[in-house]
């Protein structure tokens, strides 16, 4: 069984995130999304939030590509939680160059520490790679309109949490 792991915060989960999900799907049995815990970067809404979120989209990609979705936080190297999971495929997804430059040295500390787990990266769709979470919530903190980028649900909570 190929197991695929896709790590992010997720902060909110974006259609971009969905897109990468999706075409993910097709290169594993198995998908983990990692939920990265991570309190440096101030996130707005709790793991468990995010967890939620990303479940519930999770789910509806799970019976359409009939591929097993498992949601994972962890706050540990990416390295062992790919370890913790039983990946052999760290998934990563681009939205433009600037991104490689990033994930090509991540890759590289990656392999030094453990060579066997490969990291495969798929470029997102050409109308989704201006989305961001970190600009989503920047637009939904200013009143903008985030429907284009985020799930209907996801929308929801966003507005809900500005007050909206």
């Amino acid at each position: 069984m190929r197991i695929g792991l896709y790590p992010g915060t997720f902060d909110p989960i974006t259609l971009g995130h969905i897109d990468i999900i999706r075409r993910a799907c097709r290169l594993v049995d198995r998908l983990v999304i990692g939920v990265a815990i991570n309190h440096g970067k101030g996130p707005l809404f709790s793991i468990d939030q995010r967890v939620a979120m990303v479940e519930a989209e999770c789910a509806r990609l799970a019976k359409a590509t009939d591929t097993g979705i498992v949601v994972h936080p962890f706050e540990n190297l990416l390295i062992d939680c790919a370890r913790d999971v039983g990946a052999d495929i760290i998934v990563r997804g681009l939205r433009a160059v600037a991104d490689f430059e990033y994930e090509f040295q991540m890759v590289g500390m990656n392999r030094k520490l453990d060579p066997d787990i490969v990291t495969v990266f798929l470029m997102a769709e050409a109308d989704r790679q201006a989305i961001a979470s970190r600009l989503v919530k920047e637009i939904a903190r200013l009143g903008g309109d985030v429907a284009p980028f985020v799930p209907a649900a996801v929308h929801q909570a966003l507005s809900k949490k500005f007050g909206r």
